[in-house]
């Protein structure tokens, strides 16, 4: 049996979880989760910026923090933090914890490759759209393949303390581990998808041990201290998932299948580089205090297709707010919101979108929110997207001079005109698995 754990469900997560997993108790292998799909632009940028970024830059100060108890206690990492740039990624972590060996997996940006691909006949059509990606191809920012746990696993073998890769899946940190520890095969499909289920559970750190959980969310223990999940994985395939004793938080049937259902399209193909899984398989026990034993998961053969994350440019926008208080506060609200838009059309400034939310009222649940008589106050917020950069920044000077010449009592302006910031896109595409090549370095 092995211990995993996953200390980060995205870049931003509690900078505290991944000590206290290596601090807390026995541990084989911590996975670290920054990535998402948004992700791969931003750092995208910050490499064409200065070609020693493009990575997560909370990740190397981390493992310099806990390299010592990383080497006394055996446990391996796994993270995705290299974002487009691995190799930068792992040359810090060697300066910052210079007694660990690091391995990189490279080969999933293919964004230098896109041209070719499309030269080969390659549409990487939009799987919403089906629109060609030649029909933006100028806008693109960045274009990565998710890649699966076989070169991480390879990765491991190398002997590796910290294995560092761009855009895997998020399960595929957690599986690579097993595959590298059981000798599980390419054709093991039930063992993958046991595997992939185990990486889906923990994937988001503590939203499976209680955290942004719904069922009976008042009575989860000590949200302070919350304990971030670990899988106890067998080379059959079953697993416990489960966190170490004494922090806060709980496991239960609850937390874990609220996860399950977490970006599920269809249950029966859940779609991974290394298996289909069949989620409407899986069997949930209590096995326990804070401990949910997970058995019975069926799978099959992988598809012939890699998926590209692609993000591109689309526009700019600007989101302001005012908050407006009792009496009429919501009536308020709606004026501005008028006098805002009138404004706008009577300087002849035309936008892609311009939406308007009332918090506080039915920002979050539309027309299904429930009346609410005199509410004491509402912030009004507004934005716009659009091609000109110019009309939206005019935009932004419209909000502010509301506090004066608009409905009395608001406030909230402290932060001035908001910003104009661009707005990137994602573009989901397909292409032969054949053409994504990777291969891992150990980066000395």
């Amino acid at each position: 049996m092995i211990r995993i754990a996953n200390g980060q469900g995205f870049w931003g997560d509690w900078l505290e979880a991944p000590v206290r997993l290596v601090e807390q108790g026995p541990l084989d292998y911590l996975t670290l989760d920054y990535l998402a799909e948004v992700t791969m632009s931003i750092v995208q940028k910050q490499k064409q910026a200065d070609p020693n970024l493009g990575y997560a830059r909370d990740f190397p100060p981390l493992i310099g923090r806990i390299a010592k108890l990383l080497r006394q206690r055996q446990v391996r990492v796994i993270a995705n933090a290299g974002g487009v740039n691995p190799i930068a990624c792992a040359r810090e972590v060697r300066r910052l914890a210079p007694g660990l060996k690091v391995a990189v997996v490279l080969g999933d940006d293919v964004f230098p490759k896109l041209d070719s691909f499309i030269e080969q006949g390659h549409a990487m059509a939009n799987m919403d759209t089906g629109e060609p990606l030649s029909t933006i191809r100028e806008k693109v920012l960045s274009a990565n393949a998710y890649i699966g746990a076989f070169p991480l696993a390879e990765a491991l073998a190398t002997g590796a303390d910290v294995v560092i890769t761009g855009r895997s899946t998020d399960t595929a940190l957690a599986l690579a581990p097993m595959v590298h520890e059981f000798g599980w095969k390419m054709d093991d499909f039930n063992k993958l998808a046991a595997g992939t289920v185990a990486g889906h559970i923990i994937e988001c750190g503590a939203q499976s041990t209680g955290g942004n959980c719904q069922a009976d969310w008042k009575t989860i223990p000590d949200f302070a201290n919350i304990g971030y999940p670990i899988v106890e994985a067998e080379p059959d395939g079953s697993f416990a998932v489960t966190k170490h004793k004494g922090t806060g938080g709980r496991v239960s049937l609850d937390t874990v299948k609220e996860q399950l259902l977490y970006e599920l399209g269809d249950p029966q193909k859940y779609i991974t580089p290394d298996c289909v899984a069949d989620f409407t398989t899986i069997q949930l026990r209590q096995d326990g205090d804070d401990r949910v034993r997970v058995t019975g998961i069926k799978g099959y053969p992988a598809t012939t297709t890699a998926k590209l994350s692609i993000s591109y440019m689309h526009g700019y926008k600007a989101i302001g707010s005012l908050v407006y208080s009792w009496p009429d506060a919501l009536e308020k609200a709606q004026v501005a919101d008028r006098i805002v838009r009138e404004r706008l059309l009577n300087l002849g400034l035309t936008f892609d979108e311009i939406y308007t939310e009332y918090l506080g009222v039915n920002a979050c649940h539309g027309p299904a929110a429930p009346a609410v008589e005199q509410i004491p106050e509402v912030q009004l917020r507004i934005g716009v997207r659009g091609a000109d950069k110019k009309a939206i920044d005019r935009f932004t000077r419209e909000l502010v001079p509301l506090v004066l010449n608009g409905p009395p009592t608001a406030t909230g302006f402290g932060d001035g005109r908001p910003p104009v910031r661009e707005v990137v896109a994602y573009w989901p595409a397909l292409v032969p698995k054949d053409l994504i090549t990777t291969h891992v370095e150990v980066v000395e």
